[in-house]
């Protein structure tokens, strides 16, 4: 295959994607989003590998680009950006509570949590996202394939 084929394919691909997205949950989830924003509350983000730069990216567009010209802002964590807390976590307890773990630090009741997960299976993000449902928090689910378990464990599972 040559590039320019690769790339109208990818392209196509990505069409199709959008064109499936179900936007009555995106629809949803900017206004949790929003709701947050204006209630002052702090919005968790968080993922494993291509997911961390996900959500790494994510609280950065939040943080940076959505406010960037108004006075007040969203708070916004990317639970994936401290690499050694996480290491200190994994090391000294377990991986799967690398999330959670720090969550029970800064969580407050009515704070957002949006877990990301390509499989929907990644157990770290399934824990983070149980606690803050355990700790009257509102969560979110982004994942790919069937959405794993992350779409049962999630309030509003975001499939696509």
């Amino acid at each position: 295959m040559n590039i320019e084929t690769f790339a109208v394919s990818y392209l196509d691909e990505l069409m199709e994607i959008k064109n499936k997205l179900d936007i009555k949950t995106f629809t949803k989830i900017t206004e949790i989003l929003f709701d947050a924003y204006n209630n002052g509350k702090k919005i968790f983000v968080f993922g494993n590998g291509g997911s961390a730069s996900t959500a790494s990216h994510f609280a950065c567009d939040l943080n940076k680009c959505a406010c960037e010209n108004s006075e007040k802002k969203f708070k916004v964590i990317s639970l994936a950006d401290n690499i050694p807390t996480m290491l200190a976590i994994a090391n000294d307890i377990n991986y799967e509570s690398i999330f959670s773990y720090q969550l029970a630090n800064f969580f407050e009741k009515g704070d957002l949590a949006v877990g990301i997960s390509g499989s929907g299976n990644s157990e770290n993000v399934i824990k983070g996202i149980n606690f803050c449902n355990e700790h009257g928090g509102t969560t979110i689910g982004i994942s790919g394939f069937g959405g794993g378990r992350l779409a049962e464990t999630a309030q509003i599972p975001m499939i696509i």
